[in-house]
């Protein structure tokens, strides 16, 4: 009996499902809506059961589909806790949590029958490698259970990342009549190597990856990788430049590119962004007077705000090349006499004690000093009005008391302070070797009054609840004018694609997949807010000396044209969507079924090629709110890309508004991979 692979059922499995760790996480719960939307309760999640996590995101049901009912049924016999669900997020997918504690009993047979199977080994003390066995195991029982008792439609399963991946494999292994999918989100080798002082992509086809892998203590969880990427019938990455990594570490090369989205939402008119930039600005305001007022003053209306955030990967993330880059903005800037302030920050997790005193002080004496002067406001309105309604003209005695004098001026000494503001807001652990601060004593960024460029070093992610900077990461976005993310390795990259939904330039580079992305996509990017540094044909010099130089070049902005670059900005957003992102994922799963239930397509058109090559392409780049002749398809590509040309074809938000629309590239991907259909 042949599978209905009109009516799939859909497994997306990863170590991150309703359980926050990393990246993966933002994009499987991002991308749920549009998922659930297409495949409704015959989409489910699986992954491991945090108790502390799924105990306020996930709540209990009962499964309904009988094929699932009995596959929990039959794991749930052998003492195994299961928890079905549905995850409390936009969507609401159904859920499947294993308990992998209780399963542990059984990880010695299951370790020796993966060796036997694959010949994978198992070191006994690798945590992450054992749990990440019990799951593959018991993610396999569960899809050869369902395909058991479910004859009639057919089973996709997708795995993401290494720690999923041995289900792919047993789903080879053992034969299992399910269509599957393995995506790596970045190689676990690239990042180990990238992460130490090589020359990884000139180097990339001539490395001995199990020599590699062996040295750094990962063959183990390598093979797993490797593995899992040979045993799917798609095989996926995030990124052109990470499928051109995988292709020569994994020594498999993906059939295609499934990019990373994000849920854009659009604001019915442009300032309603623009705003909400200003409220956030005021906010960043407030923590800055406190960071730097009394130790000496700036314009804040002549000040912008640069950051970087991330995981403290110094190199990967490029934080080197940033700070090296801020020292030389800082002696342009002085050079050149600009009346510009940059106030340059660094947000990423470090060891920390505590805040330090003086930042904590300096936050104090600035909210003295803002409800004094609001108390003395509240008094000099009270006075004026009085005076006023007696018919008399007041006079700045009359409102302004000598009290009331001697009390401010008692706030504005207290605020004077005779160090220079602090680089970094915590006390660090290891404040004598830390990479970042030993990098900023190197290049003398001390916060100097003539320094054009200030540093503040925020070694912990942003939250709500911060008693200093009191920002959550998205509204701290909101307020800078500038994302800095020079990477050396970054499959994808989702702070530049954050900015970009949020209307704030960014600059990024052409070893990140989000870089690679846009300089594919967009003609020009840079107009529309997305600079792109040159990191693998440049030296590292003239990477530096490029990155310093868009800055630079950033600084000279007027009000007006920032203004106008985050518009082109935002517009981006729908680029990013995951209701065009999304499309990629639709193809690999029926690339997928087309590849294991070949029988139930027949000679039915593939969408892939046309000379029996099966490919996944880039996304389609859909731009922003296009106005399109009558004779074009809204959602036709070329269509969109050829209307830029066209006469009287406009793109606009009202009738007050007319743009051009966005510009999109119409060539060969960097990397249009192909397999032969088994």
């Amino acid at each position: 009996m042949m599978r209905d692979v009109t009516q799939p059922l859909l497994f997306e499995t990863s170590w991150e499902v309703a359980n926050k760790v990393g990246g993966i996480y933002t994009v499987i719960k991002t991308k749920v809506p549009v998922t659930v939307q297409e495949y409704g309760d015959r989409y489910h999640l699986t992954g491991p059961w945090n108790r502390f996590s799924a105990h306020v995101e996930v709540e209990e049901i009962e499964p309904e589909h009988p094929a699932i009912k009995k596959a929990i049924a039959s794991i749930t016999t052998q003492g195994i806790q299961v928890l079905y669900g549905r995850w409390l997020i936009d969507g609401a997918p159904r859920v499947i949590l294993f308990d992998i504690g209780s399963a542990a009993h059984k990880l010695d047979e299951w370790k020796g029958d993966l060796w036997r199977l694959a010949g994978i080994p198992s070191p006994p003390n690798d945590i992450e490698t054992n749990d990440s066995i019990i799951l593959g195991y018991l993610n396999a029982w569960l899809f050869e259970e369902v395909a058991k008792n479910d004859t009639e439609h057919a089973v996709v399963a997708q795995f993401h990342e290494w720690q999923a991946g041995i289900g792919a494999v047993l789903c080879n292994k053992r034969k299992i009549d399910v269509a599957t999918i393995f995506t790596t989100h970045a190689t676990l080798l690239g990042r180990y190597l990238c992460a130490g002082n090589v020359d990884f992509y000139n180097h990339l086809k001539h490395f001995n990856v199990d020599e590699e892998a062996g040295k750094r203590g990962i063959y183990h969880r390598y093979c797993i990788e490797r593995a899992a990427a040979h045993c799917v019938d798609v095989f996926t990455t995030v990124s052109n430049i990470t499928a051109y990594e995988a292709e020569y570490l994994l020594k498999r090369k993906p059939d295609g590119v499934l990019p990373n989205g994000l849920n854009v939402v659009k604001f019915s008119a442009t300032h309603e962004f623009q705003n909400l930039h200003q409220v956030a600005k005021e906010r960043i305001n407030h923590f800055v007077r406190g960071h730097f007022y009394g130790h000496y003053n700036f314009e804040l209306e002549n000040t912008l705000y640069f950051f970087t955030a991330g995981r403290y990967e110094y190199r990967n993330k490029g934080i080197d090349m940033y700070i090296e880059s801020l020292a030389r903005l800082n002696s342009r800037l002085k050079a050149c006499g600009s009346p510009i302030t940059v106030v340059a920050f660094i947000i990423t997790p470090a060891k920390v004690n505590s805040f330090t005193v003086e930042t904590l002080k300096g936050q104090a004496l600035i909210k003295q000093l803002e409800d004094t002067v609001q108390e003395v406001s509240a008094r000099i309105g009270r006075r004026l009005f009085e005076t006023a309604a007696r018919g008399r003209e007041p006079q700045a005695e009359d409102l302004l008391t000598e009290q009331d004098r001697i009390l401010l001026k008692r706030r504005v000494f207290a605020l004077k302070r005779d160090a220079l503001p602090p680089i970094v807001t915590h006390n660090m652990v290891s404040d004598h070797d830390d990479p970042v601060l030993t990098q900023l004593r190197a290049v003398r960024l001390f916060n100097n009054d003539d320094d054009r460029v200030k540093v503040v070093f925020h070694p912990e992610f942003l939250n709500a609840n911060n008693p200093v900077m009191g920002l959550d990461y998205e509204e701290f976005i909101r307020g800078t004018h500038l994302g800095v993310f020079p990477s050396y390795y970054e499959p994808w990259g989702y702070t530049p694609a954050e900015c970009t939904v949020m209307g704030v330039p960014s600059i990024t580079t052409n070893l990140s997949g989000f870089g690679c992305f846009m300089e594919d996509n967009i003609v020009n990017p840079q107009d529309y807010g997305i600079y792109i540094v040159d990191r693998r044909l440049k030296s590292p010099e003239e990477s530096m000396e490029q990155l310093a130089g868009f800055m630079f070049d950033f600084c000279q902005k007027s009000r007006r044209q920032r203004i106008n670059q985050r518009n082109r900005t935002e517009r981006l957003s729908d680029i990013l969507d995951w209701k065009r992102m999304g499309i990629e994922y639709m193809k690999a799963r029926q690339c997928a079924l087309r590849r294991c239930y070949p029988e139930s397509f027949g000679d039915s058109y593939s969408p892939y090629d046309s000379d029996g090559h099966e490919k996944l392409s880039r996304p389609q780049s859909i731009p922003g709110t296009p106005l399109v002749g009558d004779d074009l398809a809204t959602y036709d590509l070329a269509a969109l890309s050829i209307s830029a040309e066209l006469p009287g074809v406009r793109d606009h938000e009202d009738d007050h508004d007319l743009r051009p629309p966005i510009q999109l590239k119409m060539k060969t991907p960097l990397m249009t991979p192909t397999i032969q259909t088994p």
